[in-house]
């Protein structure tokens, strides 16, 4: 083991990579700060001149094709307003039953993708096999034999919703698994690359052949052409160029890699089980499934190692540090309650949301608090500790309703949205109700659920967002719709409030959220309600038109 730690400190100075400020795995159960430093790597020592290496060589039955716009339907496909989180990663290391743990998280992950999931694994012979499938983590995986295509010590998985638009397809469901000269290399993604199409017309100029349309590919040719040894000089290469929101886990026959992009958009936490197995996940919820200790973040702009063959474990700055811009939606809506994610319990953080929107905007007619089920549960519970009024459950949602787009008519989807949220009638009927919801986003659903109260008998609705209005679609990772379809960009308070048919609507406002971290403030993304983004999409540069040597 310490040969191999030796080894890889050598292929790091000589490389130029910055070793981080831990060195190295931390003690069980002990919680070790990293900081990236911000001097930065020199690309020049970064390359490796031993001549240009092959492209890479995609295996065919995975390709993905993800527009990137975020012009897509209007109703977002279920019906449901909120904007949607497009994946969540997973990844095990070191314990017999990696492939049966990375089900389990992948499981626990199922709410931040619903429409695909995948498992690749690394096999004793080095061999890396995929599975994945379209729906569920327990459709795709329902079958024991599917699970047990995929044996070894190591594997990463995936689930993923599409983008506004984009129909699920099995091509799109991750982790992608491509092969190049040095072997196979597995990737999934979270996140979005603000540059991808610029990035692609390059390499396309060079030589390089795409068959999908994804920005993972992208990362993947420049892994594959880079000149840079050994794989950690290659990965912080291409890193090096890509701008945007991504947390990558990487497989290879003999590795593990976690990387977090320098800003820390999306969340990626590490975690170790009572047998050594190192594991990987984008929120705190999928270590506890398994009995995995939280240890610590991958930090932003930081790039995890670990070995299989002797579980070592390094880090190395992956490009130089950047100010923290955690995207705080994940706090809003995105993480399960029961998770820790940039380093705040997400229950307590919702809680404070309706502690300071009862301190900001009280309703001091209303009778009663009410969630909009699930997501709105803390910040009521927190409305109503402040304000005083009772909370009571009076929506219950169904979580077993399907698809309501599938619906013939629209009377009957207008039916369908009662099967999702009932109104429980002897706690709204004659009563002035609270509504608190997380955030609020084309106003569908909001104004669905207020005519849902009043049909329940309510004698008045005033609704309370818990977050503040949302103005800017997410550059970063997230399903948002077009600017013109949000609501709050095309109207003004008054004008949405009427638009919904509460008697009074409220949002927290965003000097109040900012209140609510403190000195953490400047370290969050809040494009989405300020506009204020921290990287500016790449526009790319006009790409000449070629004529087909098969045109007259």
């Amino acid at each position: 083991m310490a040969a191999a730690a030796a080894a890889a400190a050598t292929a790091t100075a000589s490389s130029g990579l910055i070793r981080c400020a831990t060195g190295g795995a931390p003690a069980h159960g002990h919680h070790q700060v990293f900081r990236c430093s911000a001097a930065k790597p020199s690309p020049l020592a970064l390359r490796h001149r031993a001549g240009r290496p092959a492209p890479l060589q995609a295996f065919p039955e995975y390709d993905r094709v993800t527009p990137f716009d975020y012009d897509g339907e209007v109703d977002g496909g279920d019906g449901d307003d909120h904007p949607r989180e497009e994946c969540g990663v997973f990844g095990v290391v070191g314990d017999p039953d990696a492939t049966s743990l990375c089900y389990l998280g992948l499981q626990k992950l199922q709410h931040r993708g619903e429409e695909g999931a995948g498992i690749a694994a690394a096999g004793d012979d080095g061999t890396i096999k995929l599975e994945r499938g379209l729906g569920l983590v327990g459709d795709v995986f329902g079958d024991p034999a599917r699970l047990g295509k995929l044996p070894g010590q190591a594997a990463i998985g995936h689930v993923r919703y599409s983008t506004a638009g984009a129909a699920a397809s099995l091509r799109n469901v991750q982790p992608f698994l491509a092969g190049y000269r040095f072997g196979q290399l597995a990737v999934a993604h979270n996140g979005n690359l603000v540059n991808y199409q610029a990035l692609r017309n390059k390499l396309e100029a060079q030589g390089s052949i795409f068959s999908t349309s994804s920005d993972t590919e992208v990362i993947q040719h420049l892994i594959a052409t880079s000149l840079s040894r050994p794989l950690l000089a290659r990965i912080c290469d291409a890193c090096e160029r890509l701008a945007g929101a991504y947390s990558l886990l990487f497989l290879t026959a003999d590795k593990l890699l976690a990387v977090r992009d320098p800003f820390g958009f999306r969340p990626l936490v590490m975690g170790r089980r009572a047998n050594g197995a190192i594991v990987f996940a984008s929120e705190t919820c999928a270590l506890d499934l398994i009995d995995a200790t939280y240890e610590r973040e991958v930090e932003p702009g930081e790039v995890v190692v670990v070995d299989r063959r002797d579980m070592s474990v390094s880090s190395a700055c992956l490009v130089p540090h950047r100010p923290r811009k955690s995207c705080v939606f994940e706090h809003i809506y995105f993480a399960l309650p029961n998770s820790v994610v940039f380093g705040h319990a997400v229950h307590e953080r919702r809680n404070a949301y309706g502690r300071a929107l009862a301190e900001e905007s009280p309703a001091p007619t209303a009778d009663v608090v009410i969630p909009v089920p699930d997501s709105g549960f803390y910040a009521a519970l927190g409305f109503s500790q402040t304000s005083g009024l009772e909370f009571q459950q009076g929506l219950i949602r169904w979580h077993y309703s399907g698809r309501s787009f599938i619906q013939p008519s629209q009377a009957i989807r207008d039916l369908a949205v009662k099967l999702k949220l009932a109104p429980v009638h002897g706690v709204i009927r004659g009563k002035s109700v609270v509504v608190v919801d997380d955030s609020l986003v084309r106003g569908t659903t909001s104004s669905k659920i207020v005519r849902l109260l009043r049909d329940a008998g309510a004698r008045e609705v005033h609704m309370r967002i818990a977050s503040p209005p949302v103005i800017g679609s997410c550059l970063y990772g997230i399903d948002t719709p077009s600017e013109g379809e949000l609501i709050s960009n095309r109207m003004d308070l008054e004008g949405v409030r009427r638009a919904i048919g509460c008697d009074s609507l409220a949002f927290l406002s965003l000097d109040k959220l900012h209140t609510i971290y403190g000195d953490e403030a400047h370290e969050l993304c809040d494009a989405c309600f300020s506009r204020n983004y921290p990287v500016l999409p790449t526009v790319p540069e006009p790409v000449p038109e070629l004529v087909s040597a098969f045109e007259d």
